[in-house]
């Protein structure tokens, strides 16, 4: 790999003009640092202020799911065609149209009046930000050497940390003090200063030109997209069950004939011959059928907080400060935990806890202790942040050096996707608790649904170690000792 960036440095195609300047790799990082600020930032700030948006825009808070799993499953979408993008156009001018379309994106959330255009909104930031973070670090990755590269990435992805610690606070002041729009509008001014820093400072880096998968980008995304927009909507009583059973059976079709293209053409969006690496293939389907489980508590916290126990968002946020902050310490001791246990005892484990840590939450209540609460999302916090950090790495075991960035393409994918269906199913499950005739749907909250969500999506979770009880006692041995650092971002 070292080899092949030198090469690229140096060849006359033009990869790049010449080598970056001792000032362009200092600011570099902290300009790729911005990028990973804003998408974590915006990943959570939003969290606390779904009452209170969906109070202006007058719906139910359970719909206002659409609103976070859009993103996700545009981000899902768009990032397998990331690269191919850099390779073609040039990461410079790749990296500030991302981050101009998700700055865009966001004044425009801000100025939305009702749900629809803020679902369109939340898309066009997802297009942003699935540009900005792979091609982020495919600069880095092309800029500094391997001995560098490590110490690079962990300053740059410290942003990563700081975004959920300070999202769901900021959003709590925000709206409590000035206005739900700020929350967006808060990306401009980031956004502005990381364009006028990307037009002096990123190299412009590019590949040799290889064809676009525009067939299996479109199966891919509308089997997905469809598939999102089918489970969203799912139990509202849109569409009869014959047609939701029609839906689901087209995006089925849809997914499974990219899943043959792309076995059968030479450069596939997404490249799922990698599947057959049994410990790529575990950390994948483990870690979505995993995310399935907790990918809808960003959603349902809040609601918890503020409905049934009556939090102000601003406390809302404090509430859930502490997950942040426990998934960033126990990250300091990841590396000795995984040395001493290995990591098919640490996936076992750890996803048996961190389902019932999940579960506990449904016994949250009005009386229920202020500390306890604290105390709860730590531990949360800390365990889930095992479970993504390990589960990311994982995915790189038996990985030739030359498939890391194709691997990395489906993880992240993978991951965005179990996101966006977790908070689908979290809405879902909670709406089946809630009683169809109850006088209100938000009070019933109070006494039905989100505590009966957090049990089930417990169980949903701790299914998931069957899978990860395929590994063997050995796996992993190769990267226990820098899995902190290959995927330091799974916070998520």
């Amino acid at each position: 790999m070292d080899d092949q960036v030198r090469t690229r440095r140096t060849d006359t195609s033009g990869t790049c003009p010449e080598p970056p300047s001792d000032a362009v790799k200092r600011l570099l990082p902290w300009l790729v640092a911005v990028a990973y600020f804003m998408e974590s930032l915006d990943t959570t700030i939003l969290n606390t202020a779904v009452p209170v948006i969906a109070k202006a825009m007058d719906v139910p808070p359970l719909s206002m799911k659409a609103v976070l799993a859009s993103y996700t499953l545009s981000l899902a979408i768009f990032i397998p065609i990331s690269g191919w993008m850099a390779d073609r156009f040039g990461t410079r001018r790749v990296f500030a149209g991302a981050i101009g379309l998700f700055t865009l994106a966001s004044l425009l959330a801000g100025l939305s009046q009702n749900m629809y255009m803020l679902i369109a909104c939340r898309i066009l930031q997802g297009c942003g930000g699935a540009m900005m973070v792979p091609v982020g670090r495919l600069t880095l990755v092309r800029t500094f050497d391997r001995t560098e590269f490590i110490r690079i990435l962990s300053l740059v992805t410290i942003p990563g940390w700081i975004g959920p610690v300070i999202g769901p606070t900021v959003g709590g002041f925000m709206v409590a003090h000035l206005h739900w729009s700020f929350i967006f509008f808060v990306n401009v001014p980031i956004g502005i200063l990381g364009l006028i820093l990307v037009a002096r400072y990123l190299p412009d880096y590019r590949e040799e030109k290889r064809p676009p998968d525009i067939k299996g980008f479109l199966l891919f995304g509308a089997g997905v997209a469809l598939m999102s927009y089918v489970l969203e909507i799912f139990g509202e009583h849109i569409l009869t069950p014959s047609q939701t059973i029609a839906l689901l059976a087209v995006s089925v079709a849809l997914i499974l004939a990219y899943g043959y293209h792309s076995l059968r053409t030479r450069w596939p969006l997404l490249e799922l011959g990698l599947f057959r690496i049994r410990t790529f293939r575990i950390s994948v389907s483990g870690s979505f059928f995993t995310r399935l489980g907790v990918g809808g508590v960003p959603f349902l916290l809040p609601l918890l907080y503020q409905i049934p126990l009556g939090f102000t968002p601003m406390q809302s946020g404090l509430l859930i400060m502490p997950q942040a902050i426990g998934g960033i310490l126990a990250k300091l001791a990841l590396s000795r935990i995984l040395d001493r246990l290995g990591y098919r005892n640490m996936l076992t484990s750890n996803t048996i806890i961190l389902g019932a840590l999940l579960m506990l939450f449904a016994t949250v209540g009005p009386y229920t202790p202020v500390w306890l609460i604290v105390l709860q999302a730590s531990l949360y916090g800390a365990f889930s942040s095992l479970q993504y950090t390990t589960m990311n790495s994982m995915a790189y075991a038996d990985m030739d050096q030359h498939k890391t960035s194709s691997a990395g393409s489906i993880a992240s994918t993978a991951q965005e996707l179990s996101i966006s269906f977790g908070i689908a199913a979290a809405g879902l499950i909670t709406a089946f608790f809630i009683p169809e005739h109850a006088p209100s749907r938000e009070k019933a909250m109070m006494g039905f649904g989100l505590h009966e969500a957090f049990i089930v999506l417990g169980i949903m979770t701790i299914l998931s170690t069957f899978i990860f009880a395929g590994l063997k006692r050995e796996d992993g041995e190769r990267v226990v000792h820098r899995s902190q650092v290959r995927m330091n971002r799974g916070y998520r």
